[in-house]
């Protein structure tokens, strides 16, 4: 018991955001969702994302990644506050990509695991 309750206490949430949440984002969410010691979710910071960016979902994250430094400008402001002291690292990933392109997956395996606890 005292080793569930430890690994679900070292357990680190970490949210993707692009534009839309259509292609770039939920391709990451897929791609480390089973990556150990790692939730993950996904949304976007435009109106009419698949999944918006809310205050709640924001507040949940120990992590962020962005994919293009637009997206951290573009964080609602009642986001940016609940994402204070949570670190926001920009992936420079353009959106040229395809839902699970595997370029895409190249590049997302490349940038993001440093960031995650070793497997």
């Amino acid at each position: 018991m005292v080793t569930s309750l430890a690994a679900i206490a070292m357990t680190r949430n970490v949210l993707f955001i692009c534009g839309k949440n259509r292609l770039r984002s939920p391709t990451a969410e897929q791609i480390f969702a089973n990556w150990p010691g790692v939730e993950t979710a996904s949304a976007g910071v435009a109106r009419d994302a698949d999944n918006p960016l809310t205050p709640e979902l924001a507040a949940w994250a120990d992590l962020v990644f962005v994919m293009e430094r637009s997206h951290r400008s573009r964080l609602p402001a009642a986001c940016k506050s609940a994402l204070a002291g949570t670190p926001v690292i920009c992936l420079d990933i353009p959106d040229r990509y395809g839902f699970m392109a595997p370029d895409l997956v190249q590049l997302l395996m490349a940038k993001v695991p440093r960031h995650l606890p070793a497997r």
